[in-house]
């Protein structure tokens, strides 16, 4: 019963393999630089190792978003989520998973009378549409760099081609395991409260948590998704908004991968709370905007001409009805599986319970931009100092 539970999770983790990880190496493939099959086997080595090392850190925001309570509401929120992106991969249309299941998050919410957390909600969304604009403002600085390094440094065609491609793969490398830190929260990340694993430790040398099993089972279907069924999306993302060169191809996959990393990678937020400086937050963000931000930048650059702007527009009408249909299946099918085969779906919430929750959030909030961050699979507990903050530590231990 447990797998069959989880089989959602998986079909999102497919879903997103064949749509969302397919923008990794769309560029690549697209150009003709870099075979299919090297890409997805690139794309999806790194995206398990990204999954299993640093993927805890975005799955926090969406556990604040709605924190699904029972295995069979989150089979059905992942359910949907899987379902409204395969939809959309069939019609060749790159969507957000990011938003799929956030919506579906929102419709589990209204059907259990869970109180969505508004601010969550808005961070998230915030992020949708900064995220490809900094994609966009990216790579128009890279491509702009690169021309200039490119008409200072005399290259072969030959030697030019052969470093593309080496950039185009390492690069890829680098964005499969953002992606994998980042994305893999949408997959496996309303899973997390109602995890069926056990820890595993062998000795003092060999631990994988819960949370890494199922990230790990994740990253395997995304692993499948990419294999199987990505390779028309890659090539709608490669050709299908503007064409690409080659060169474009390689700062299109960087610009997209840098943003990922910064909206994945907790070392980097944590080194820059501890500056006292702004840090992004650790949100699952769409590689489908990033990388359709990312070709639009290098098409303003070079003047707009070649925007296929009847695509782009065909993309931008997925992402607005993504999440809305989400939700609405979401609702529907909770309706359906609590009704007519009396599985649980969520539970009560007791007042202590929400008492509880309400009170470590703040205190999370409180010392958020404050001090450091540790993370402990999907929750983070902050350090306070022992002699200033003595009696709120003892207050947070304790909720915790």
């Amino acid at each position: 019963m447990i797998l069959f539970f989880l089989s959602s999770g998986l079909f999102l983790g497919w879903s997103l393999g064949a749509n969302d990880a397919a923008n990794i190496f769309g560029t690549a493939v697209g150009t003709k630089m870099v075979k299919f099959k090297t890409a997805a086997l690139v794309a999806s080595v790194f995206i398990i190792l990204g999954a299993v090392i640093s993927g805890a850190g975005a799955s926090h925001t969406l556990g604040k978003l709605g924190s699904v309570n029972a295995l069979g509401g989150a089979f059905m929120v992942a359910f949907s989520a899987g379902f409204t992106v395969f939809w959309m991969t069939k019609l060749q249309i790159p969507v957000s998973t990011s938003q799929a299941v956030v919506g579906a998050i929102v419709g589990w919410n209204f059907f259990s009378h869970t109180q969505t957390d508004y601010n969550s909600l808005i961070k998230i969304v915030s992020t949708w549409v900064f995220s490809p604009i900094l994609a966009a403002i990216f790579s128009s600085v890279l491509y702009l760099l690169l021309k200039f390094i490119l008409r200072h440094w005399k290259l072969s065609i030959f030697r030019l081609d052969v470093y593309t491609r080496i950039g185009l793969i390492v690069v890829g490398a680098f964005g499969a395991y953002s992606l994998g830190a980042n994305n893999i929260a949408n997959v496996m990340g309303v899973f997390v409260p109602v995890s069926p694993f056990p820890d595993i430790s062998i000795g003092n040398w060999f631990h994988i948590s819960s949370v890494q099993q199922l990230f790990f089972l994740g990253a395997i279907a995304i692993s499948i998704g990419v294999f199987t069924y990505s390779y028309k999306v890659m090539n709608t993302v490669g050709s299908g908004v503007v064409k690409l060169n080659p060169q474009s191809a390689l700062v299109v996959v960087l610009a997209e991968s840098l943003v990922l990393f910064l909206f994945a990678s907790s070392s980097l937020r944590n080194f820059l709370l501890s500056h006292n400086l702004p840090a992004f937050p650790l949100v699952p963000v769409s590689s489908s905007q990033l990388v359709i931000g990312a070709v639009i930048g290098i098409g303003l650059i070079q003047g707009g001409r070649n925007i296929k702007f009847n695509t782009l527009g065909k993309i931008a009408s997925g992402w607005v009805t993504t999440p809305i249909i989400a939700a609405v299946i979401t609702f529907v099918a909770l309706f359906f599986l609590k009704n007519t085969f009396d599985i649980e779906v969520y539970k009560e919430k007791n007042i202590s319970q929400s008492h509880q929750k309400i009170n470590v959030e703040y205190v999370m909030e409180e010392f958020s931009q404050n001090y450091k961050y540790i993370s402990n699979d999907t929750e983070y507990f902050c350090y306070l100092d022992e002699n200033k903050d003595r009696n709120k530590m003892n207050l947070f231990k304790g909720l915790k």
